[in-house]
């Protein structure tokens, strides 16, 4: 464990609702990355990924969360801190959001709540990856005040790091 206050797994905004995993959310785990198009995930897949995900939240203190609708009650995504291409010092930020539930502002609502969490572990950096072909999401780390610190290359695909120091 770090030197960091453990974050906390249950945040509420206006519209949403960001918490622990439960494993009936793995069939629509699944179909969310599913959506990405390159492959199909089964449910036990989905299953698995929770338990990593529960397993990794347990060594590190931060977590990727469920986000769904507050009114709705739905899963549409998730939203939080990893490892990623970082370090648990300096984590990323993390969000992904079914395609029905996009240009809504539901991402940026989540990532702000997530910030204020992060914030809350003591930390003083988070940093985030994205394609650059990924518009949006660049759209939405702008927004929250994330900075361009530079560009790799990983294969064919470009990815951008952005950066944002906390309060």
């Amino acid at each position: 464990m770090s030197s960091y206050e453990t974050m906390p797994f249950h945040l509420e905004t206006e519209r949403l609702i960001l918490r622990p995993w439960a494993e009936s959310d793995a069939a629509e785990f699944s179909a969310l990355l599913s959506e990405r198009g390159d492959e199909t995930y089964t449910v036990e897949r989905g299953r698995k990924g929770i338990v990593e995900l529960l397993t990794a939240t347990e060594s590190t203190g931060i977590a990727l969360l469920p986000v769904q609708r507050r009114e709705e009650g739905d899963f549409i995504g998730y939203c939080g801190l990893i490892i990623g291409r970082s370090t648990l010092e300096e984590p990323e930020i993390a969000y992904e959001l079914f395609r029905h539930a996009h240009g809504r502002g539901y991402a940026t609502e989540a990532a702000r709540a997530v910030l204020g969490a992060a914030a809350a572990t003591g930390r003083n950096r988070l940093w985030s990856t994205v394609a650059s072909w990924n518009t949006p999401s660049l759209r939405v780390l702008e927004k929250l005040g994330f900075e361009r610190d530079r560009v790799s290359m990983e294969g064919t695909k470009e990815v951008v790091w952005l950066t944002r120091s906390l309060p």
